[in-house]
């Protein structure tokens, strides 16, 4: 739970936030988030400072403080959700292979690309640091009805470079190769575009000897 000085801290901070709203800049990102999400109206650099203080004063816990991001996921701007992404990834070293059910909860909260494009890569060093993982959790998720737990399947890996897992990467991409979802066949295009700066013969072949979407051959073949 939240101690109670932390909690005076987070009410200050929501203040401040709502304090620097900016009427018109919150129809402009909710017009550009296609009206999914209420806006404050804060600027990316403005969040920033704003919440520098109270991340470098929250992080000495050194642990992360699951109540926190979950009660910022509550909030209905979305201002708040980036501020709760922000503190996982300062604190992304403290990730525990239990906190891999507290990002799928995340992942399924409020879904939308900005979120789950943040969260995909702390689902990524998860699975780096324990690699069983990927069997026990993330196969489930790519059979999964839910786009989103799929788009993370293919692109939780984008950091790995040379590491990249591509067996996993394969099954992740051609058990939803044939769908018409934008996102899905979006996150393919990436995922091999991302891996062809490390392994671009790997791409290539992959690209000439399976059934993408123009959209995912597009994308993978940027680099080429």
């Amino acid at each position: 739970m939240l101690k109670e000085t932390q909690s005076i801290e987070i009410d200050k901070l929501v203040e401040i936030y709502k304090e620097n709203a900016n009427k018109d800049t919150a129809l402009r990102m909710k017009s550009y988030m296609k009206n999914h999400f209420t806006f404050l109206g804060i600027s990316k650099p403005l969040r920033a400072e704003l919440s520098k203080e109270f991340l470098k004063e929250i992080m000495k816990i050194k642990t992360i403080d699951w109540d926190f991001v979950f009660k910022m996921f509550e909030m209905p701007e979305r201002e708040f959700q980036y501020l709760a992404m922000e503190y996982l990834r300062k604190l992304e070293k403290h990730l525990q292979k239990s906190d891999l059910e507290m990002l799928e909860k995340l992942i399924l909260t409020k879904s939308w690309w900005d979120s789950v494009d943040a969260l995909a890569p702390l689902v990524g060093i998860l699975c780096q640091k324990y690699p069983e993982l990927k069997e026990e959790v993330l196969e489930g998720w790519i059979m999964n009805s839910n786009i989103w737990l799929k788009r993370v399947t293919i692109i939780f890996q984008l950091k790995y470079k040379n590491k990249t897992d591509t067996e996993f990467l394969t099954k992740a991409i051609l058990s939803n190769n044939l769908s018409k979802e934008f996102f899905l066949n979006k996150a393919i295009g990436w995922s091999l575009r991302q891996y062809s700066k490390f392994n671009a013969d790997w791409v290539k072949v992959f690209i000439a000897t399976h059934s993408l979407s123009p959209l995912s051959v597009r994308e993978g073949s940027k680099y080429f």
